[in-house]
């Protein structure tokens, strides 16, 4: 049953972190347009458009990222208060699992995929969990 109840923690926490990174995804189409004629919905088009994006194109992705994980790291950190740091980076390796696939699949600049994949992920559940940890818990 501890098994269930800690995997079904977890779980709510990888859930509530991809909607906010899917809601910061979302955003950066409707904050940033996309190079004129292209659609940046889909692998060939982005590639397509790839030459033509601006750093600022990177920044909500790396955004919804990092603030996905981060949040992910807090909600765990508060579902399983004992064991924040433990939690914290199980969240922030399957966020990280999920950014080297995207690596494979999405293409983006090497300098893009370096910073998301370094600071997106591991670094941010640990400032999620320490967060929880300094700021949130009494």
């Amino acid at each position: 049953m501890k098994t269930l109840n800690n995997l079904t923690r977890v779980l709510a926490a990888l859930f509530v972190g991809s909607i906010i990174n899917m809601i910061l995804i979302w955003l950066v189409g409707e904050l940033i347009p996309a190079p004129a004629g292209h659609d940046l919905s889909t692998p060939t088009g982005f590639e397509k458009a790839l030459p033509l994006l601006t750093p600022l194109h990177f920044l909500f992705p790396f955004l919804a990222h990092a603030l996905g994980t981060l949040s992910a790291a807090m909600l765990v950190s508060w579902l399983k208060p004992g064991e924040t740091r433990k939690y914290a980076l199980i969240i922030g390796i399957i966020f990280l699992i999920g950014g080297i696939m995207a690596c494979f699949m999405i293409p983006a600049p090497g300098w893009f995929m370096a910073a998301d994949l370094l600071l997106a992920y591991i670094p941010m559940a640990l400032l999620g969990e320490y967060f929880f940890n300094r700021l949130v818990k009494p």
